[in-house]
């Protein structure tokens, strides 16, 4: 399994005194935004979000986490400190959480907040690997015992960034058993939701065969079948959007789908009529991501066939795509659904939502009447050429001579994951950690 993820898949700055004293002083105190109660509130009464913040990790009632003085430790250029000051501070932190006795609940999610901002911000596998043998015990204990919604949600979100730093093949056994039983039985939707997000991160980076991959994936498909009532949350939006973003993760990691997708697009064509944008979009996604995944390239002994799709519109160049068997037996029902979504006027759904489903489903529509065309595909003609442009309008720049073309659903998956997990600091990860640029190719840019 970890062959096929990779087939499929800094300079420091220096902190002033100042920065330090904060440091020294917050370490001890309280977090501003502790807990009163855990949050039930339902999907349907909040604006759904289809990604975290770039730069701040959320509780469940929008309060924000403070982070200001480790980024003053990270971003500081103030050259009176020394350049590795986040290694210590990262120490400290691993300290504070392998050494439970003397801590507090609260204490203990500061620590693991704190640790989990690092490790997005910087690459930091060298610093953690020799210590994993304790962190991973305390971190799972953290979600095991559930003493406060905001300790199990800072550990969930900890171990997954662990997960994406270390890259290691046998982490999955040691923590899938207890996230599921976290899925099921929590009590917290908060909670549910981040330890679905971090079984399917295990499922993907932690190591895991073939077999137990598919497992996680019928896992999840049975979460969105019954609208979150699996695990005790129906009809929680929030839930089944987790579920969805999860499953289309794990989907990107196996090469032929074709025995799961009938089941899936059922699944997936029923969340077209949510109530919910954000399953809508999430269940839209998925069902691209199956058109895509039904064609695969011409091999060098096969002769095209009526199959094969064969634009004429299509950028010379683009490799020759097979049509393997059909995703959907009422894909005329499903095109005037998707129309529909496209062009949603009802007064009942936000303008900011009718604007999502506007351009997101424009393109899922796009994908699934060609399923060789990606997210963002431009049917714009080149004048020079007369053809199409195509793909790869979608892009994200690394650095200076390096930048991701998102022009597949499966890379738009993939992101959208690495996203949820490293956050602001995704294009730091691409950079120098080799679990993350190898699961999105880059093209040289020509400047």
């Amino acid at each position: 399994m970890h062959d096929l993820r990779r087939q499929a898949l800094e300079s420091s700055k220096t902190v002033s005194r100042k920065a330090r004293s904060r440091v020294a002083s917050g370490a001890n105190s309280k977090s501003n935004s502790a807990l009163n109660s855990p949050a039930q509130s339902r999907a349907a009464s909040r604006n759904p979000s289809r990604h975290g913040s770039d730069d701040e990790d959320y509780l469940s009632d929008g309060t924000a986490w403070s982070t200001n003085s480790i980024d003053d430790i990270l971003n500081s250029d103030d050259a009176d400190v020394p350049a590795d000051a986040w290694k210590a501070e990262l120490h400290n932190r691993v300290e504070q959480i392998v050494e439970r006795k003397r801590s507090s609940t609260e204490g203990r999610a500061e620590s693991l907040n704190a640790y989990a901002h690092i490790l997005k911000a910087r690459f930091a596998k060298d610093d953690i690997e020799g210590r994993i043998g304790e962190l991973l015990p305390s971190i799972l204990r953290s979600i095991k015992s559930e003493t406060s919604e905001r300790e199990t949600v800072t550990a969930l979100r900890a171990l997954s960034v662990t997960m994406v730093t270390l890259d290691s093949e046998d982490i999955y056994d040691s923590v899938a058993d207890l996230l599921r039983r976290t899925v099921s039985n929590s009590e917290s939707i908060q909670v549910k939701i981040s330890a679905i997000h971090a079984l399917g991160t295990a499922a993907f980076f932690g190591g895991t065969s073939e077999e137990e991959l598919e497992d996680t994936m019928v896992f999840f498909l049975e979460i969105v079948e019954s609208d979150g009532l699996s695990i005790d949350a129906h009809d929680e939006g929030s839930v089944v959007i987790a579920a969805l973003e999860e499953w289309g993760l794990l989907a990107t990691a196996l090469d032929d789908l074709e025995e799961v997708t009938e089941a899936a697009m059922e699944a997936f064509v029923e969340q077209l009529e949510s109530a919910d944008a954000g399953v809508q979009t999430a269940s839209g996604e998925a069902i691209a991501l199956l058109y895509e995944k039904s064609y695969t390239p011409l091999e060098n002994d096969e002769e095209a066939s009526s199959d094969h799709d064969s634009d004429s519109d299509e950028p010379r160049g683009t490799e020759k795509m097979v049509k393997r068997y059909n995703v959907y037996r009422r894909q005329d029902q499903l095109l005037h659904t998707l129309d529909a979504l496209a062009n949603a006027s009802s007064r009942r759904i936000s303008k900011k939502d009718r604007k999502t489903l506007h351009s997101n489903f424009a393109d899922i529509r796009n994908s699934v009447e060609k399923p060789t065309r990606g997210p963002k595909y431009s049917t714009a003609i080149d004048q020079e050429t007369g053809r199409v442009y195509g793909g790869g309008r979608m892009k994200v720049k690394i650095n200076r001579s390096c930048e991701v073309r998102i022009d597949k659903w499966w890379k738009l998956q993939r992101l959208n994951a690495l996203r949820r997990v490293l956050q602001a600091g995704f294009t730091h990860h691409f950079d120098e950690n080799e679990a993350v640029s190898r699961c999105l190719p880059f093209s040289m840019s020509e400047r």
